[in-house]
């Protein structure tokens, strides 16, 4: 019987796509609770975060996005987790270098 080659770790299931903040953080232990806007807490992993972001760089308070599965055993999860960015400000172009119009 012919086996194919590991080629990593497996791919997490897609789930649906959700923004929240971080609540709580155990740095210590590598993992924290995001919560939805619906008051809802949301875990996650140090594994479950995105891949070029490093989960040192989260603080409590920081605005993430990331899927969110529902599996039947262990209850919710955050997966994909990395921080929101920024929206960006209109710059004003009838403004001069010193901010005056």
């Amino acid at each position: 019987m012919a086996m194919g080659k590991a080629k990593g770790p497996p791919e997490p299931p897609r789930g649906t796509h959700a923004h929240g903040t971080i609540m709580r953080l155990v740095i210590g232990q590598c993992y924290g609770f995001i919560r939805l806007r619906g008051r809802r807490d949301v875990y996650f992993h140090r594994a479950d975060v995105q891949e070029e972001t490093a989960f040192n760089t989260f603080a409590v308070g920081d605005a993430v996005t990331f899927d969110l599965i529902d599996d039947a055993i262990s209850g919710a999860r955050a997966v994909r987790v990395r921080h929101r960015r920024p929206r960006r400000e209109t710059a004003n172009v009838a403004t001069d270098p010193a901010g005056v119009p």
